[in-house]
């Protein structure tokens, strides 16, 4: 997935109390250096074998890197459940390096950021819920930890586990090796949603482009791989209220040391579970006008064969737009998607889904929980649509 760094959420606290902490956090970030250098020089990050579960885990070295994860829910009890969504859902975890030095002489020193969001689309009640947050690596209060995916911030929590392990098998075993179980818990008093979730694998890991190197550019590169067809089951709680829920989710973990290459104001991306245990991927990096700077993404068909797409064989042929009321950006939220895969249309399943935090970082963007379907109108899978840069390039 792509996805831009996002600052404090706008219902955490009062206007006056978020400009207060933001200048906060300006005064002890190197912004004069590039801190969080979303506008790097665009290099790669060096091929290599992906090694798990090491590679579950951060990279500290390299400027970005996100845990994302979204899914499509079914909540209540379970004689109620008809097999359509109720829900979909984002979490993301963002762990960003400074310019700061290694050496500097100040524990205080803001050497590594975290971020997270989540989001909650309730299709029952047509409307979008989310939050965000973000600190300094350290202190007890945030950090990404390496060697294993486990990263906090405050009392948000994503924490990979041995599925066989958890199941009972000794560690070490073949019954405990490839298979992980994700923990994932969210509490927004203020959005008033919470996540407890367990999320299952029921595949190996998908090493996106050539052995999970993805190209984003002629010398642009990131590390990056998905878990597609995640098992979820846990805790949906809104306003108070507890249900139990279940679904499919999908994982994307994604390190690079630049987010944009020259050019480009943003991107669109698509990340789909298929109905017959597939996964789709596909995205392009956007110019300005509109026209592709570079395009790729993937399929794995449900009996596990590959395929990387070049950046010539994606096409993205936007559809209805949807004009957001209040950042007045016009989004399309239907496309047609022409890949090695076939040509499909993706249909956002609520039109609404912009998250806005322009009292923070400036970043407007839509996220949300969408549909695949086939040239006759048939839904084949479902997953998450997410474009940027449509309510200005995008940047910190």
């Amino acid at each position: 997935m792509f996805c831009p760094v996002r600052a404090p959420s706008s219902t955490e606290t009062t206007p006056g109390t978020r400009r207060r902490r933001w200048l906060q956090w300006i005064s002890v970030l190197p912004w004069g250096s590039g801190s969080l250098a979303l506008a790097a020089p665009a290099m790669g990050v060096g091929p290599r074998a992906l090694v798990f579960p090491a590679d579950h885990g951060a990279h500290p070295d390299t400027r970005i890197e996100w845990w994302y994860v979204t899914g499509a829910l079914q909540a209540g009890p379970l004689n109620d459940r008809a097999g359509e969504p109720t829900h979909g859902f984002q979490i993301t975890f963002f762990r960003s390096r400074t310019d700061v030095s290694a050496d500097h002489p100040s524990r205080f020193a803001a050497r590594q950021l975290v971020f997270a969001h989540a989001a909650l689309t309730d299709l029952r009640r047509g409307r979008l819920l989310h939050d965000q947050r973000i600190a300094r690596a350290g202190f007890g209060i945030a950090e990404a930890s390496v060697g294993d995916a486990a990263v906090t911030l405050r009392d948000w929590h994503f924490r990979r586990e041995d599925a066989a392990v958890v199941a009972g098998a000794p560690p070490g075993s073949s019954a405990a090796s490839g298979a992980s179980r994700y923990r994932a818990r969210i509490t927004s008093d203020s959005a008033g949603f919470a996540f407890d979730f367990s999320l299952t694998t029921t595949q190996p890991v998908l090493l996106q482009g050539d052995a999970g190197t993805s190209h984003k550019g002629p010398q642009q590169s990131s590390r990056y791989y998905s878990e597609p067809q995640l098992a979820l089951s846990g805790t949906l709680t809104q306003q108070g209220v507890a249900l139990p829920v279940r679904g499919a989710a999908w994982l994307d973990h994604e390190w690079s040391d630049s987010v944009l290459p020259p050019g480009a104001v943003g991107w669109d991306w698509v990340g789909m579970n298929l109905s017959d245990g597939g996964a789709l991927t596909a995205f392009r990096l956007r110019a300005a006008d509109g026209s592709t700077i570079y395009a790729g993404g993937s399929l794995r068909s449900a009996s596990g064969a590959f395929r990387n797409f070049a950046a010539d064989e994606v096409s993205f042929t936007p559809g209805r737009l949807w004009t957001s009321p209040a950042s007045q950006a016009r989004y399309p939220i239907e496309w047609t998607l022409q890949t090695p895969a076939g040509r499909h249309r993706v249909v956002g399943r609520l039109d609404a889904q912009e998250l806005d935090s322009r009292q923070s970082t400036g970043t407007v963007y839509w996220e949300g929980l969408s549909e695949l379907r086939d040239e006759s109108g048939q839904r084949i899978g479902r997953g998450y649509l997410e474009m940027t840069g449509y309510a200005g390039r995008l940047s910190l």
